[in-house]
Order: structure tokens, then C-alpha cells, then sequence
């Protein structure tokens, strides 16, 4: 069970483990594996979720998907605790992930988009980047390749 400090027990991270080399691996496979029901598993895996600790989702790999083009943002902001302006980032579409850093930029964030148009019409149009007021500077590094990357798609 997570224990009292946040930290994963021996259980739940060799659960976590099983599912990192196969996401599709069955409970029941994995109750065997590590010698527990698979109502345990089951339990433990609904558990992390719950928690917030495991979100198991589908991603695609943008390097195989030639039609693709992965982004890396950095983003300095007006007021670097502005919290309207991070949620108004997450909302946009084609965003992947959002974080907050130290160092040069404020945030970083991981955007897929259809094609270099598409990307291009993320950072520029007023529907996307362009239009939340908090940001000061950008700088795009589009990502070349990636062994371990995958990332969300989106339907817009």
C-alpha cells in the first residue's frame, strides 16, 4: 500500500514496473509474476490512479509518424507566477505537457502538430500561443528524433 510519506511500496512499484515494459500486460499475468491475486493488482493499480501517482494512456511515437512534427517551447512569462497563464497553455491544442522550470526560461512546453503549417499556426495564429497576454518571449526547437519519446494526439 503507498505508504504514509507518498512513497510507493515494494508491490506498487513492481506493478508499475510490469506495466512500463507492457502497458497491455493483464492483471492476471502480473498477479502470477509477483505471487498476489489479481484482485490485488487490480485494487493497487485503481489505487495509483486515484492518487494521481499512474495515468495509463495511449501515445504514438512522432518520429515513426512521418507526418508529424514534435516542438519544444521555452517560454518566459510577464509574471513568472502567473497561474492564468499556464492553464490557458494546457488548454490549447497540441499541447503535450507543461512544465514549470529554473533556469532561462520560466516554462517549457511539448507541443505535436500536424505538419510545420500546423505548427506555425499554433505559435502565430490568435487562436493559439499568440493569444495568451503573460507571455514575453518564445523559442521553438523543433525535435529531430527521440529513442524513448511518445506523445499525445489530438483530434483538432
Amino acid at each position: 500500500m503507498t505508504l504514509m510519506d507518498g512513497s510507493l511500496d515494494e508491490l506498487e512499484t513492481n506493478i508499475i514496473l510490469a506495466l512500463q515494459d507492457d502497458a497491455r500486460k493483464s492483471f492476471k499475468s502480473i498477479a502470477k509474476d509477483l505471487n498476489v491475486s489479481e484482485g490485488t493488482i487490480s485494487n493497487r493499480v485503481n489505487r495509483l490512479i486515484q492518487k494521481g501517482i499512474l495515468k495509463l494512456e495511449a501515445r504514438v511515437n512522432p518520429f515513426v509518424l512521418t507526418s508529424k512534427v514534435a516542438a519544444l517551447l521555452g517560454i518566459n512569462l510577464k509574471h513568472r507566477t502567473h497561474i492564468e497563464a499556464l492553464a490557458e497553455i494546457r488548454a490549447l491544442p497540441n499541447v503535450n505537457a507543461v512544465w514549470v522550470t529554473t533556469g532561462k526560461y520560466d516554462i517549457f512546453v511539448e507541443v505535436l502538430a500536424d505538419s510545420i503549417n500546423d505548427l506555425n499556426e499554433f505559435l502565430f495564429s490568435k487562436e493559439g500561443l499568440s493569444k495568451i497576454k503573460d507571455i514575453e518571449f518564445t523559442e521553438t526547437h523543433i525535435m529531430l528524433q527521440s529513442d524513448t519519446k511518445f506523445f499525445k494526439i489530438s483530434n483538432t
